[in-house]
């Protein structure tokens, strides 16, 4: 017979370690995988990034780059960062195998949809950052330095856009993080609505960090749709948290109790 799976309590710390090993391990093969065609690909997936900022330079300006390895560095990193990109739904996939052990048999049952569901808020908020976000926050900087010659650096650019697009990526899971909190019960949809003005205070500073412009606007952009995504945690908490089985109890109790 085979060897019965042990339960987290069971596994030691060296356990521990050598699972999340095996889970970085599958995560980095399926980028090196998507690595190849990404490499292939990296000139023109840069022009698609870069985007957002030449479509505001003066006709002919180009970025510039300061050493002589800083573009073949430069479209290194972009075929990483696009393979990363691709292999995000493996990515999320280990991440559940890694926590999973720690779940009840059935909540083990929405893998699936944990995957589907982070990976598509992840490409969510990428794409809102890219095509709503980062074109203004470029067009800001330029036209506050309009009176100056601009000597934008490829590295610079790419740091940047990195910085932003994970950063709304990783707020956009959101939604994803409140279901599995509320039904561990660690948050409750009534918690989150009696914290809902510290909830605001945190978005706007989380805006501030992310976003690279300081002007309130570009941070009120991002914002709004954060708070969004507070208040459909708050309906994912009500509907799908483990309040929703408690209210469900005291439902039929007091029903079973009334027959009495």
């Amino acid at each position: 017979m085979g060897k019965a799976k042990k339960t987290p309590d069971e596994m030691t710390f060296l356990e521990h370690l050598e699972d999340l090993r095996k889970r970085i391990f599958y995560s980095l093969i399926a980028i090196i995988v998507a690595v190849i065609p990404a490499a292939i690909f990296s000139k023109d997936i840069f022009t698609i990034l870069a985007r957002p900022i030449t479509m505001y330079l003066p006709p002919g300006q180009k970025l510039a780059f300061t050493t002589l390895t800083a573009p073949f560095v430069l479209y290194m990193k972009v075929a990483f960062l696009t393979a990363a990109f691709l292999a995000t739904p493996v990515i999320f996939l280990q991440l559940w195998y890694f926590v999973a052990p720690g779940l009840y048999q059935k909540e083990k049952k929405y893998v699936w949809p944990f995957v589907i569901f982070t990976t598509g808020f992840f490409i969510i908020g990428t794409l809102f950052g890219y095509f709503l976000v980062f074109p203004y926050a470029c067009r800001f900087f330029l036209q506050v330095g309009k009176d100056f010659q601009a000597v934008i650096t490829v590295d610079q650019y790419f740091s940047l856009i990195l910085k932003l697009l994970l950063g709304i990526g990783a707020v956009f899971e959101t939604p994803t993080l409140i279901f599995f909190l509320s039904r561990m019960g660690i948050v409750t949809s009534r918690w989150m609505l009696k914290n809902f003005k510290y909830a605001v205070l945190a978005v706007f500073i989380i805006a501030a960090v992310i976003t690279p412009t300081p002007d309130p606007v570009n941070q009120t952009i991002l914002a709004v749709p954060m708070l969004a995504l507070y208040v459909l945690g708050i309906l994912i908490a009500f509907l799908f948290g483990k309040e929703r089985k408690e209210r469900r109890a005291r439902k039929a109790g007091k029903g079973a109790a009334e027959r009495r």
